[in-house]
């Protein structure tokens, strides 16, 4: 039961067809390298406990976030439902909003960034560049402070593509490097290994229901993450 409990604390959103979660910083959202249970999984025997399923789960991912980063993760409960989102993803039919702890003021307090990534493997990272380059991939995001603290800035991240690290290295390329992200720049790591960087809110169109869908889910429970929420 304890996977039980510790997921059905975070449950965001549930019908026949989607269940959707709040990931904490250090799960992964599918199986990976490390052998480690993935959220996928722990979602599929929350699934089976509450419904008393017999045999196999089904539980299909749509999206996936970083394994530091929070936040909103959307699953299918049925094929149908992870065919049509899966379209869904295909014409950018979901709209993601992430918000950023940085440590720096960017320069304009609003703006568009538009970058060419480049993702190098063996390191896990991505590079982005002001102009196209060999092999390189566009990167569209929006971004505006909305709230700050005595050291920190707290972003809002209108995600346009899905690239590998997008706003890490974007933020970076800016100057604006997330706190805790050493991998990208940032002079110190927070605590738990996680990054300040946490999936808000999703907005779509049910693929069943054909209805509009607004999920949000709150930061970590963290001193300065609070102090942003009260702030916003």
């Amino acid at each position: 039961m304890t996977t039980y409990n510790t997921i059905s604390s975070r449950i965001l959103y549930e019908d026949n067809h989607l269940i959707v979660v709040n990931k904490l910083p250090s799960e992964i959202v599918q199986g990976d390298k490390t052998g480690d249970t993935p959220l996928s999984e722990d979602v599929k025997e929350f699934i089976r406990i509450k419904y008393k399923k017999p045999g196999n789960v089904f539980t299909g991912v749509i999206h996936r976030i970083d394994r530091p980063t929070s936040g909103v993760v959307v699953f299918a409960k049925t094929g149908k439902a992870l065919t049509r989102m899966n379209e869904l993803v295909k014409v950018r039919g979901l709209k993601k909003t992430y918000w950023a702890i940085v440590q720096n003021r960017p320069d304009k307090e609003s703006g568009e960034l538009v970058h060419h990534l480049i993702r190098n493997e063996k390191k896990n990272k991505s590079t982005a560049y002001n102009k196209p380059k060999s092999g390189s991939k566009e990167a569209v995001l929006d971004y505006k402070l909305i709230c700050e603290s005595n050291k920190y800035f707290l972003l809002e991240i209108d995600l346009k593509t899905g690239r590998h690290h997008q706003i890490r290295a974007q933020l970076a390329a800016i100057g604006c490097p997330i706190k805790g992200d050493l991998k990208y720049g940032s002079p110190r790591s927070n605590k738990d290994g996680s990054i300040s960087l946490h999936a808000r809110d999703i907005e779509f169109i049910h693929p069943i229901k054909k209805e509009k869908i607004k999920i949000v889910a709150p930061p970590p429970k963290d001193p300065l993450w609070d102090y942003f929420v009260e702030n916003t």
